[in-house]
């Protein structure tokens, strides 16, 4: 390898690492997505596409009293009468104070790796730490007012249902003593996914006009909130086929809208959308059917610290003796991409894989994950499925690393005629390049080529990363032995030699934890020195002293990374490695491995002065 060449793989390699160190320390705000042309300026009243009399705007979920109460998640719970919720995959309940599904743990997914652990809690009743729920109602049109119509305080009955199951739906029922009958029911499949029918009978003898929404409320930041640029959490929403990211730190920055008393961002949808709260592994929505018209509104209201996602749907004319009804859909539960891929494609939901933050190299990440998750389907082990990802990668990409290799290798050929050229040229460089240039061209060599795997290796790296660090389906997935969480870094500890010596490894995040890394961050730094050694160190000094040095800054520095993207960065390590001694052999070069690494401790003899 002429110096050249070493040059342009030193510079991807120090420009790689100050890419990485630079968006740990400086993240970038995610870009704006492009706004459709149907955006208003302010809020849009439920029913104005059908016209006659808009209805009001729904009230806040709870006053601030209510939101700042501190109970705990038990006491609020107990604190109404409630319908429980039993799914093969969901448990819950629902209050009959506003009818709100408030109440929500996810069966299949624990806290920690312990299976004896809590399962994760979705969604919390009002009055407890964290409230976070999803709440349906009617907004008053024409001469009613919110007193005609159920709100948060509402006192339902349960008509129909005992316990919501997948096999028995609930109806809720509530009379507002002026001759309306609200009703309510409530569906769930096997998954995630409820339906709500809202009715509204009137026996009065004059046409009344309401207008049906539905509110996902969030009080305050999640308080697993990670703010790690990787990972998108927030507002997701998809409205005629755009989709918009609103992070919990931009949406308090929204426009105060006069009409909302709030910040907000109000738009109109035509056709189809969806809207919610999205965190890294779960997903809250609101999701009106298909062809239905609504207005899609984000907003945050500053005095009691809570964000909302509202789907308000037009005004609706209940005739008297009628009764007027409407179905949408809440999505609530894990980003599981068979499931909500299913959602999207047999139950019409536009872009709702795009749940899952596939990040701006979607267009890598979508079909890495597919791979990913079709080898683990196979082979039951998602260590061994990364594994076998890195080696399709490589296979794919062997073209490229053999013509970089045989260039590399052709140059080598070229080291006398370039020897002479330096002796001819003297201190003349532009004479020089023109002469190595020269050179190039007459043997058909590109000194460039050598640089296009490494940098390939970039952009999947980052992708495979994007991949491990945000799909649910490497949430605590195991490999082997310690290695029980692939999304997570690598447990073990040079503190305690791995285990061996009777006191705990440091906690996570800790200084000890940075400076005592595991074994796979040990083996990820042997891999990129032994592919190092395949070649003698450069003459520089200078070159072969930070050479010298990078696979260790590597190490450390990758040593908090998830233990998957360990596995596959070792695992393509020792198959470069593989890959580029057996071609150096085939092209009559027998890398001297031994003796580079014996040159690299010796040391250097003092000069003589």
């Amino acid at each position: 390898m002429d110096d050249q060449s070493r040059n342009l793989i030193l510079a991807t390699a120090l420009s790689f690492l100050l890419i990485m160190v630079w968006f740990v320390l400086f993240p970038p705000e995610l870009p704006p997505d492009q706004q459709p042309a149907t955006e208003t300026s302010q809020a849009a009243a439920p029913g104005a596409e059908s016209g006659g009399d808009p209805a009001l705007a729904p009230p806040a979920p709870e006053t601030p009293a209510m939101a700042d109460s501190a109970e705990t998640r038990e006491v609020a719970l107990g604190s109404t009468e409630r319908v429980a919720i039993e799914t093969p995959r969901l448990s819950g309940s629902i209050s009959l104070i506003g009818g709100r599904i408030d109440d929500l743990s996810l069966l299949g997914y624990h806290v920690t790796t312990d299976p004896s652990s809590d399962n994760v809690t979705l969604l919390s009743p009002a009055g407890a730490a964290g409230a976070y729920y999803a709440l349906y109602g009617w907004a008053p049109g024409g001469d009613l007012d919110f007193d005609a119509v159920p709100n948060v305080n509402t006192p339902w009955s349960v008509e129909s249902g005992e316990t919501l199951t997948p096999d028995s739906p609930v109806t809720l029922v509530w009379e507002n003593g002026s001759g309306l009958v609200f009703r309510r029911t409530i569906t769930v499949d096997e998954d995630y996914m409820f339906s709500v029918t809202q009715s509204v009978e009137n026996t009065t003898e004059a046409a009344v006009r309401v207008a049906p929404y539905g509110i996902v409320a969030r009080h305050g930041e999640p308080a697993d909130l990670q703010n790690f640029f990787v990972s998108f959490e927030g507002v997701t929403r998809v409205s005629d086929g755009t989709l918009q990211h609103f992070g919990y730190d931009d949406i308090p920055d929204l426009d105060f809208v006069e009409r909302e008393g709030a910040n907000a961002e109000v738009l109109d949808v035509a056709e189809q959308g969806w809207i919610g709260f999205a965190d890294k592994y779960w997903l809250t929505a609101l999701i009106p059917d298909p062809g239905q018209p609504y207005t899609s509104v984000v907003r945050y209201d500053a005095a009691t610290d809570i964000y909302r996602t509202e789907t308000r749907l037009p005004t609706m004319t209940a005739e008297p003796g009628q009764v007027t009804e409407i179905t949408t859909r809440l999505f609530s539960g894990a980003k599981e991409w068979e499931t909500i891929r299913e959602y999207q494609n047999e139950g019409g939901i536009d872009r709702f894989i795009d749940a899952i933050d596939w990040g701006w190299f979607y267009f890598l990440t979508k079909p890495i994950f597919w791979l990913l998750h079709n080898l683990h389907g196979l082979i039951g082990n998602m260590g061994l499925a990364i594994i076998g990802l890195t080696l399709f990668l490589k296979v794919l990409l062997f073209p490229l690393a053999f013509r970089s290799y045989v260039s590399m290798a052709r140059m080598r050929e070229l080291q006398p005629e370039m020897e002479k050229l330096k002796e001819r040229a003297g201190d003349d460089r532009q004479k020089l390049q023109e002469g190595m240039m020269e050179l190039y061209k007459k043997n058909n060599v590109n000194p460039a080529s050598g640089c296009l795997p490494i940098l390939l290796q970039i952009p999947i790296f980052f992708s495979l990363y994007k991949v491990i660090f945000v799909t649910l389906e490497l949430r605590q997935a195991p490999f082997f032995g310690w290695l029980n969480d692939l999304s997570a870094p690598d447990s073990s500890s040079l503190y305690n030699l791995f285990g061996l010596l009777p006191w705990p490894a440091p906690e996570a995040g800790t200084v000890l934890a940075l400076i005592f890394i595991g074994v796979l961050p040990i083996l990820l730094g042997i891999t990129m020195w032994l592919q190092q050694k395949l070649n003698p160190a450069p003459p520089d000094p200078t070159q072969a002293a930070i050479f010298a040095w990078l696979p260790w800054i590597f190490m450390f520095m990758l040593g908090h990374f998830a233990s998957g993207l360990l596995v596959y960065w070792i695992t393509n390590n020792t198959l470069t490695f593989i890959q580029q001694y057996t071609i150096m052999r085939t092209h009559g070069h027998t890398p001297d491995l031994f003796g580079n690494i014996r040159s690299s401790f010796r040391r250097k003899a003092p000069e003589k002065k």
